[in-house]
């Protein structure tokens, strides 16, 4: 073989490892770029744990309950803690998102459940109670949110929408059933609920909510 066809041999060679090379590390820049992009499984899992623990420790302490406590209840560090929520105020946003987002989701969840057990007006009723649930969280973050920075205001104006939006679909969807009375609009009962939420930061007001709803709903039927 010549000179030149080694030479060739080795270039081609070269050139065939380079490009196998680069193939190699974009396929592992590609790896390392969906791992950046999609959170691990225990580190969800850990969030999840945290938001779970800030609400039920936020519920039974109140708002000035030590971040430790939460950390110790959702049975990690409070490293773990501060790398998800930096703040007091960033867990507490993030609770209170998670419980409107929630409340806002089991609207088409109670729909699809509760319509062959008893009608829409059996979901809609089941939200409302599920909405006093919402309401015995809020009456401890909320305050605290609404004197906090932005992020906190920022999660205690969203909610409204959302909750609106669900409540609305539920109305529309027990009166269209025959479930509720067809005059009946969803600022109708946003109206009675304003009744039903007064006092929500007093003893004894949860197992009142829970007593108005069935009236309310019995004076919904048709």
């Amino acid at each position: 073989m010549t000179g030149s066809g080694v030479a060739a041999i080795r270039s081609g060679g070269c050139l065939r490892i380079n490009t196998e090379v680069a193939s190699v590390l974009q396929v592992q820049g590609r790896d390392v770029s969906e791992r950046a992009r999609k959170p691990r499984a225990d580190s969800l899992r850990n969030r999840e744990q945290l938001l779970e623990a800030a609400k039920a420790a936020f519920g039974a302490d109140g708002a000035d309950v030590a971040l430790e406590e939460i950390a110790r209840r959702a049975g990690v560090g409070i490293g773990t803690l501060y790398r998800h929520f930096p703040t007091r105020d960033a867990l507490m946003a993030a609770v209170y998102r998670r419980e409107v987002e929630q409340l806002s989701a089991s609207a088409e969840r109670l729909l699809a459940e509760r319509s062959a057990k008893g009608g829409a007006g059996a979901a809609l009723e089941a939200w409302l109670h599920l909405l006093v649930d919402y309401m015995a969280t809020k009456r401890v973050i909320a305050p605290a949110l609404q004197a906090g920075g932005e992020e906190g205001a920022q999660a205690y104006a969203s909610a409204g929408p959302a909750l609106s939006g669900a409540m609305e679909r539920l109305v529309q969807a027990a009166r269209a059933a025959g479930d509720i009375r067809p005059e009946i609009s969803p600022q109708d009962l946003y109206r009675m609920l304003m009744g039903v939420a007064f006092g929500y930061d007093q003893p004894g007001w949860e197992a009142s909510a829970r007593r108005l709803i069935g009236v309310i709903m019995a004076g919904l039927k048709p």
